[in-house]
């Protein structure tokens, strides 16, 4: 998302990233990357539970609840208009950019 800003900007769509980390976490995680979009807080994760985000994960052998990493596309009207459950990084630009042209 950080390296697509000018193309989003463009196309009039703007960045949130939400994670249940503290702000001040993200706030270190925004100086060390650059994202240049606003992260907010979410610590008892009911953004992340309402949009699916937060569910059953497993790594090394254990299981765990946590993030899954979903990217959701929100319409000027506050309307969900697309979601990508368990997306990886290098496809959300691509996926985004399909719904927003229909192709």
């Amino acid at each position: 998302m950080r390296d697509a800003r000018p193309e989003l900007d463009h196309n009039g769509v703007a960045a949130i990233g939400i994670s249940p980390d503290t702000p001040r976490k993200q706030k270190n995680f925004d100086a060390k990357y650059t994202l240049g979009f606003p992260l907010l807080s979410d610590p008892e994760h009911r953004i992340a539970e309402a949009y699916g985000a937060w569910g059953e994960k497993k790594m090394y052998g254990k299981t765990f609840m946590g993030i899954v990493r979903t990217s959701v596309l929100i319409d000027e009207q506050g309307r969900v208009t697309a979601i990508w459950p368990k997306i990886s990084p290098k496809n959300t630009v691509p996926e985004l950019f399909k719904a927003l042209t229909g192709g």
